[in-house]
């Protein structure tokens, strides 16, 4: 197992600066970040801080929304989801931590259109495994990492961001 946390902090640093652009290219005015839970609520945070966005930010706990809900049963950490305000015809930035599958981000497209319809969506991801089931790609990623397959990573956090490469259980 191994952690890292200077890599995260250049990674927000990078990504910090190409939602800048991206933001001022696209015109988009106003933007509403709204952070997965848990790792992309904490990306969301440092990201929304080093922008000096004032509008407060949603957060999303899609565990309602996951295609595997029925297979794998309710996570007990369930949180509410908190939006500040409707989605519609709002530019949204929406912020995970790991994109792998894509189902993560389907389940959060489909809770956050519950909401109201967005003017655009932009996905932002600090890693991305592209190991994809499903057509969704991320506009932003920090990094783009390939791990074998009885390799796990997770962002832990939120004081300090780190991440944490690990055996998956049963793998030596």
């Amino acid at each position: 197992m191994s952690a890292t946390n200077h890599n995260v902090d250049l990674l927000l640093l990078q990504m910090t600066e190409s939602l800048r652009k991206l933001i001022a290219t696209n015109n988009i005015q106003a933007p509403l970040f709204i952070g997965i839970r848990s790792g992309g609520i904490w990306i969301a945070e440092q990201l929304h801080h080093n922008l000096a966005i004032t509008e407060p930010m949603g957060t999303l706990d899609i565990s309602f929304y996951r295609d595997d809900f029925t297979r794998v049963g309710l996570d007990p950490k369930v949180q509410p989801s908190n939006l500040p305000s409707s989605t519609q015809d709002r530019d949204i930035i929406l912020i995970d931590d790991v994109i792998k599958t894509g189902r993560t981000i389907r389940a959060a497209l489909n809770e956050l259109f519950d909401y109201g319809r967005p003017a655009s969506v932009t996905l932002v991801a600090l890693i991305d495994l592209g190991c994809r089931e499903l057509p969704i790609s991320a506009d932003i990623i920090g990094s783009n990492l390939s791990l074998s397959p009885e390799q796990h990573i997770k962002l832990i956090g939120p004081e300090p961001l780190a991440l944490e490469i690990s055996q998956r259980q049963g793998s030596e």
